[in-house]
């Protein structure tokens, strides 16, 4: 596997962690059938495009980004879907996390 192409599975896994987690939230504890069977879905398929990006990303970097890539997608739309406040506090972690995602990806070779 070509390395960009590890790359693009890696981000669409960060996608798809984002859905998760709104998916999980609106599944409400596993009580909704639709809401948990996008939740379930989303997970096997980050969790497989993680795997295959693995092979050839270094796992320090690779974990790193897709993580924050979840945690600022996620608070992103934690705001926009349920009204979760975006204080100014909140705004800056959110920018040094997408700023820690772009120095690693620049650091990273391939």
């Amino acid at each position: 596997m070509k390395t960009s192409t590890a790359w693009l599975m890696l981000l669409s896994a960060g996608a798809l962690d984002v859905l998760w987690a709104i998916s999980m939230k609106l599944a409400q504890g596993y009580t909704r059938a639709g809401w948990t069977a996008v939740s379930l879905m989303a997970l096997g398929a980050f969790v497989w495009l993680l795997g295959r990006a693995l092979t050839v990303l270094p796992v320090g970097s690779a974990y790193a980004v897709w993580t924050g890539i979840g945690a600022a997608g996620t608070a992103l739309l934690g705001a926009a879907f349920f009204t979760e406040t975006l204080s100014p506090l909140r705004v800056a972690g959110i920018v040094l996390i997408v700023g820690g995602v772009v120095a690693l990806r620049a650091a990273t070779p391939g």
